[in-house]
């Protein structure tokens, strides 16, 4: 059975006009979460919280141990917090429900008792017991963690995102206490370059970056603003209407999730990748990982069997221009300059 909740409406993701650059990094951060995420830089108004919130429908529900604070995996011991452990240790039932994937908000003026968790005081007071109360990594367990404006968070709760996001855990050290729990989720960050940049290492961490730009020809955005209209409207009604590709496209979001871990690379690709990133001077493997990682899923979401240099052109802007260094003198474009080495060294036209 599925929990039911008083959500509000979301616009489809299949009815939203253009921006596939970022709608594609989505979709293959949903297929394989290991991509690292996605940093999402872009004008105001051009849909960015709109995208991803409508990404969360797309998404298959959970299997959870019921009242369960972690979003426990009742299969996965990695996916388990420690009181999930003990009772599956000692067998004891476990009440399995389903759920719809996760998706938490992290507001801008977040403290990081809010985000990490914190000692429960209430109890410690009336029953005398250190108890630990979850915070948002908590809740964002097997889900979805999205922080708009990204780049005006605290540098410290970046990092603190970051590394939960690598390692799928997040550990406490508070008054005596230390508790470590799951939190595998894929984080999205959105930001206005207006306001300023996020600093290069964090900005490293992220997968890969979405640059979104304000839609020009007049035809699309009267598109835009009528199926806006519409969907205020009657937001139930406008999501009759794209069911059937919504589902369309939940499919092949699950199969390939089943098939990627088949999809074969060639080496020389592997090892042009790596040649592409040396030439653009690319600090750590990040890129080299990223890159592979998400040909092979675009691939798996194509429904092929193994990465041509044609998958690799179209996703390896997203995973290399972020980590470029700057240089204030140069002209060219970075997504232009990974282009064009690219061509160079896999001989692509």
């Amino acid at each position: 059975m599925i929990k039911k909740t008083n959500e509000r409406p979301i616009f489809p993701f299949v009815s939203i006009v253009g921006q596939e650059e970022m709608k594609l990094s989505l979709i293959l951060n949903v297929i394989d979460p290991k991509i690292g995420g996605v940093m999402i830089m872009g004008d105001r108004g051009t849909g960015k919280s709109t995208i991803v919130r409508a990404l969360v429908d797309l998404l298959p529900p959970i299997d959870v141990v019921e009242n369960d604070p972690y979003n426990s995996d009742p299969y996965d011991s990695e996916l388990m917090s420690e009181d999930i452990i003990e009772k599956v240790n000692n067998k004891e039932k476990l009440n399995i429900i389903q759920i719809k994937t996760p998706m938490v908000d992290l507001p801008l003026g977040a403290t990081e008792d809010r985000v990490c968790g914190t000692i429960d005081i209430e109890k410690a007071i009336s029953e005398g017991i250190k108890a630990f109360e979850p915070g948002l990594l908590a809740q964002a367990n097997r889900g979805i963690l999205y922080v708009d404006e990204v780049n005006l968070l605290d540098d410290h709760l970046v990092d603190v995102l970051l590394d939960s996001a690598a390692s799928g855990w997040n550990t406490v050290e508070r008054e005596g206490i230390s508790i470590c729990h799951p939190a595998k989720f894929i984080l999205i960050g959105s930001g206005n370059p207006e306001e300023g940049e996020l600093r290069p290492q964090l900005l490293d961490r992220f997968g890969m970056h979405a640059l979104i730009k304000t839609l020009k020809e007049p035809n699309l955005r009267v598109k835009i603003v009528q199926q806006r209209e519409e969907f205020d409207k009657n937001p139930v009604e406008f999501k009759a209407k794209y069911n059937e590709e919504q589902e369309k496209l939940k499919e092949r979001i699950v199969k390939a999730r089943q098939k990627i871990k088949t999809i074969k690379m060639n080496y020389e690709l592997l090892e042009k990748i790596s040649q592409v990133c040396s030439e653009l001077n690319v600090d750590g493997l990040r890129g080299d990982l990223v890159t592979s990682r998400a040909s092979k899923a675009l691939v798996a979401f194509e429904g092929r069997e193994e990465v041509t240099p044609k998958d690799i052109f179209t996703i390896i802007t997203l995973c290399l221009r972020h980590r470029l260094r700057k240089d204030p003198l140069e002209s060219v474009d970075s997504g232009q300059k990974v282009q064009e080495t690219f061509k160079k060294v896999f001989g692509y036209n």
